[in-house]
């Protein structure tokens, strides 16, 4: 099933005993953090949580939660709920190849019902903001989907980029955003500030599962997140037109506010708690001036904590972490056989393969730290034989422990570019990379006494799905 909106998922997640609503009264600060952040402490099959009844705010509705177990990501993409994490990645890659799927543009879009504009921007009458851990600076969109285009080629439907991106709330009409590097919306700022020109945006609030996804993938410049979320969920992607900036933006978000990125002008933003799980400190960001507020009555805002893993960021962006890294690798060395970066972003990959040639493992290590999503978050690589579920943490440990001999199987590397927020970089941006070679040499290489390795029987596999039938019908 295809979802068009947030709300139409949220009803099926209460349908299927996944959406807990929490009616009795709680604040603002610290219950709505604090309950996102224990969802995430009690175990696999967490459900999205509802709140409408939030003390100092007379008419809030907030969700959160709503990505925050593999039973609500399988849902997110229309699959049985209890659908294993493995099969939801090889499932999310073979949706992959569909790709491009065109979206399919559609008028009355519910946001359209209400609006603001100019001076009578004020985002805290529309949006009922809170922190989401006591030390971060302020209030933070941390579950957006930002619309850019490229100031030198804006009618390339495919370099118009949607991401996700942290924004402060700084004024009632002023917001702060860190447009990482590595990612499409800073060659946009980039571009636009060569020229002397600000960048118009247009940032979705609550949106339809499969878009907030895919705002997080890593995806080729000029590929499409629209024509992607098309082909994740078996159907054209519904878009509507934004009214001030006339960009392409998603037909059911909850809100939509548009602007513009105020060209070299910064401003003190954070500190805020990452993904990372540690606080990154104030840093001068760029600065958006909010023009335009629209909205559908009676709002529902969705939010997302973030911190020590796993939170709900680990769930939404896990495989669409690794199947871009898994196709890309696999573009070039076909014998990649499964990826596995849903550490922290893909700080930590774990990658199985089949070697052609001693050595071969060590250079599919390196070939993950420079792709698109590798320069700016692969920081340690895990390269295991292809028998091995880079998914299976005990197998790829039995890797480790029983193959790598640490003075030749470890290569650090120096100097490398990552993402500023990884707390070991330093100065910020700048780490050391490691790979970590957990296969078994082959030719020439001739280390080791790895001659008679114990395999699984062959009726093995046959075993596990009948007993996992037999333990499902008790």
């Amino acid at each position: 099933m295809a979802y068009d909106d947030l709300r139409s998922f949220l009803d099926t997640l209460d349908q299927e005993g996944q959406l807990l609503r929490i009616t009795e009264p709680v604040l603002p600060e610290p219950d709505l953090a604090a309950a996102a952040n224990a969802a995430g402490r009690i175990g696999e099959g967490s459900p999205a949580l509802y709140f409408d009844n939030v003390k100092g705010f007379t008419d809030a509705r907030i969700a959160l939660n709503v990505h925050g177990s593999w039973r609500n990501h399988a849902l997110a993409l229309g699959l049985p709920a209890n659908t294993s994490v493995k099969d939801q990645v090889e499932e999310f890659a073979r949706r992959w190849d569909a790709y491009p799927v065109p979206p399919e543009r559609r008028a009355d879009a519910p946001w359209q019902e209400n609006s603001m504009a100019g001076s009578d921007v004020d985002l805290f009458s529309v949006l009922p903001l809170f922190r989401l851990n006591d030390g971060d600076g302020g209030f933070y969109l941390d579950k957006a989907a930002v619309v850019s285009r490229d100031p030198e080629d804006p009618d390339h439907f495919g370099k118009q980029n949607v991401g996700t991106y942290r924004i402060q709330v700084i004024g009632r009409d002023r917001l702060a955003i860190q447009p990482v590097p590595m990612h499409d919306i800073a060659h946009h700022l980039r571009k636009a500030e060569e020229r002397g020109e600000d960048l118009p945006i247009a940032i979705t609030l609550g949106n339809d599962p499969v878009m907030t996804i895919v705002a997080g993938m890593p995806m080729g410049y000029d590929e499409s997140e629209y024509e992607m979320a098309g082909a994740l969920r078996g159907a054209p992607a519904p878009i509507a037109t934004a009214p001030l900036t006339g960009f392409d933006v998603p037909w059911g978000s909850e809100v939509v506010i548009e602007g513009v990125i105020e060209s070299r002008k910064r401003q003190i933003e954070g500190p805020f708690g990452e993904f990372t799980g540690h606080y990154s400190g104030g840093r001068r960001m760029p600065v958006i001036r909010v023009d335009r507020v629209s909205y559908r009555t009676a709002p529902v805002f969705e939010s997302l904590y973030l911190g020590m893993p796993w939170t709900e960021v680990d769930y939404l962006v896990g495989p669409n972490t690794c199947v871009p890294l898994l196709k890309e690798l696999r573009a070039e060395f076909p014998e990649v056989r499964a990826v596995n970066a849903m550490y922290t972003h893909g700080l930590a990959v774990i990658i199985s393969t089949a070697k052609r040639y001693g050595g071969f493992a060590k250079a599919v290590g390196m070939r993950a730290m420079t792709t698109h999503h590798g320069l700016g978050y692969v920081t340690q690589v895990i390269l295991v034989d292809e028998d091995v579920d880079p998914f299976d943490l005990p197998q790829v440990m039995w890797a480790m422990s029983s193959k790598v001999d640490p003075a030749q199987d470890v290569v650090i590397i120096p100097n490398l570019s990552v993402v500023e927020l990884a707390p070991a970089a330093s100065p910020a941006g700048i780490t050391s990379k490691m790979i970590i070679d957990a296969t078994t040499p082959v030719a020439p290489d001739v280390r080791g006494n790895f001659s008679t390795p114990a395999k699984d029987l062959p009726e093995t596999a046959e075993w596990v799905d009948r007993l996992r039938s037999l333990i499902a019908a008790r």
